[in-house]
């Protein structure tokens, strides 16, 4: 049975909605990833495994923790058990070699 016009309408208003969803997620994640990436000297493939194990050790969405640490920049503040479990995949992850240091 085809759909009719109003219910077209309406999925697509559904999609470009979710569409918008996820661009906003997306860059709210990929700000936090550079923000990991800085903190810890990793790569940004290390930044983003860093962010999954957080969110997977604390049982948070990965995009809630992505604003997490992203107000944890502008304020400073982040609840402790997040900090934690930040610093604990910081230590798996990271760092890795700081080009031009003396180390190479």
């Amino acid at each position: 049975m085809a759909k009719s016009e109003p219910d077209r309408v309406a999925a697509l208003q559904a999609e470009v909605r979710q569409m918008k969803e996820a661009m906003a997620s997306h860059a709210v994640v990929d700000q936090a990833i550079g923000m990991v990436v800085a903190l810890g000297r990793i790569t940004p493939d290390r930044g983003w495994q860093v962010l999954k194990d957080v969110s997977q050790h604390t049982n948070i969405k990965l995009r809630n923790i992505a604003e997490l640490i992203l107000i944890w920049g502008r304020r400073g503040d982040i609840p402790a058990d997040v900090r934690a479990a930040l610093e604990d995949a910081l230590d798996r992850y990271g760092p890795t070699q700081v080009p031009g240091s003396e180390e190479e």
